[in-house]
């Protein structure tokens, strides 16, 4: 997906998405602006907006990692998989280096970025990198693609963050593996300092254990998580660009014009 280009249309297109309920869905028609985009050419330009707007860039969250999180994020609402009034998105970055904070929480509503924090990867998927990823159980590696988070617990970590994997064959399995998001010693800048990466899991996405509980209590109860990773093998239906903007959009069609000037 090309990221588009700004300009005056782009101006109006930023005013016209800023109309999407959550609560539906839909859209609401503006009768000042007009536009020839397709929906998939607004949706685009909703990524984009809230890309600069929550300054993502600056925070270092790739934009085709973010774009293909929020194409997931809206399909996942489109299958009534999460709450339609759901605004928040989590976005793990395991292409990068465990030095980095590869972890995003979003405010998809507010164009707001609420965390950047560091977050673990699985011992079997690699040291300082992750490179292998795997759906196994006992493979300890993590598992990449679209996850539904669920209820809080007391586990072997302390409290934790249940994991729902939508991806059949890719982590579906999270629930049977016990991947889930808790807190832990290892995770941090001294361990960093210590060993010169983080330290691993068994799988799960662990956070900064003095992180744990915000991260926890802002993603809880059916928000989308979404974990990236260099893979070329996977894939998700949840990236179907064109049915994420007709949810987005859906009185644009193929030929966009929200109304007349």
């Amino acid at each position: 997906m090309r990221k588009p280009l700004g300009g005056l249309a782009g101006i109006l297109i930023i005013l016209a998405v800023t109309t999407i309920s959550w609560k539906s869905g839909k859209t609401t028609n503006h009768n000042n602006f007009k536009s020839g985009f397709s929906a998939r050419a607004l949706l685009e330009k909703y990524i984009s907006n809230i890309y600069e707007s929550a300054h993502l860039q600056e925070s270092g969250l790739a934009y085709n990692v973010f774009e293909k999180a929020v194409t997931g994020f809206m399909n996942l609402k489109a299958a009534n998989k999460v709450p339609q009034t759901s605004s928040v998105l989590t976005v793990v970055d395991l292409g990068k280096s465990s030095h980095a904070k590869r972890m995003w929480i979003i405010d998809m509503l507010e164009n707001q970025l609420l965390v950047n924090t560091f977050c673990a990867h699985g011992h079997g998927s690699g040291d300082d990198m992750a490179t292998r990823f795997s759906n196994k159980v006992d493979s300890h590696q993590s598992s990449l693609g679209f996850y539904i988070t669920d209820n809080v617990y007391m586990g072997d970590n302390g409290r934790s963050l249940r994991l729902d994997g939508m991806d059949a064959g890719f982590n579906s399995n999270a629930r049977q593996r016990a991947i889930v998001v808790h807190g832990a010693d290892y995770v941090g800048e001294g361990t960093i300092g210590a060993l010169g990466r983080l330290g691993r899991s068994y799988g799960c996405p662990a956070v900064p254990r003095s992180m744990s509980n915000q991260v926890i209590d802002l993603i809880k109860d059916k928000t989308v998580m979404f974990i990236n990773g260099n893979d070329n093998r996977y894939n998700s239906k949840y990236l179907d660009e064109e049915q994420a903007a007709a949810y987005v959009f859906p009185d644009q069609g193929n030929s966009a014009v929200l109304a007349s000037m």
